[in-house]
């Protein structure tokens, strides 16, 4: 039983330590900041923010667009917010009659407009479809933001702004993703509306 408690002590101090590292990076935090404030002035411009991800970064793709299109703080008008892989309909028919890697460029190249968001969000930063949908994203004009690990993988030569989370262990990189998703949805709650 000992023996457990400390692996589950040792799990919580990594986390704290990833995060820690954040905390001190003031380049990670002005970074974050700046897209909050980008994602704001996007939202009052009538644009929108697309998220993608596999997997677990899929969940937090979804669990952050509904932070915006639904409410996080408090209750307010929704924002235009949208995770690209819950059509599964969609997924599957692209994924057979094309490639999986074109899940998520195909439905960019549809709802993607000059000015709209996209994260993609990947812990190795190499997801192909992530970056086929960057590709897209950037011939259309929107802005690109990439959540990965700490060398931002490939991703990263095709983000405007990379969140690199300084680890390279996927549980704690996603802890600090959602961590991240949920600071700018906090910031971009409170400059487009007044708190109640």
């Amino acid at each position: 039983m000992g023996s457990k408690v400390e692996k589950i002590r040792s799990v919580i101090s990594e986390s704290i330590r990833v995060k820690q590292e954040i905390l001190n990076n003031p380049e990670l935090i002005a970074r974050c900041e700046e897209i909050a404030e980008k994602v704001a002035e996007a939202f009052r411009n009538d644009k929108k923010v697309l998220f993608c991800g596999n997997g677990g970064s899929a969940a937090d793709a979804q669990h952050l667009a509904a932070e915006f299109s639904g409410r996080f703080y408090f209750d307010r008008e929704p924002l235009d917010a949208e995770a690209l892989h819950v059509n599964t309909s969609y997924v599957t028919a692209v994924g057979n009659d094309y490639s999986y890697d074109e899940i998520f460029s195909r439905v960019t190249k549809a709802k993607g407009r000059a000015g709209d968001f996209i994260f993609g969000i990947s812990t190795s930063g190499n997801s192909k479809n992530v970056i086929r949908a960057f590709e897209v994203a950037r011939e259309r004009g929107m802005i690109v933001v990439a959540m990965t690990g700490e060398g931002g993988g490939k991703m990263k030569d095709h983000a405007d702004y990379l969140l690199n989370v300084p680890s390279n262990d996927t549980p704690r990189i996603q802890e600090s993703h959602i961590m991240l998703g949920h600071i700018i949805c906090e910031l971009v709650e409170e400059a487009l509306f007044d708190r109640p």
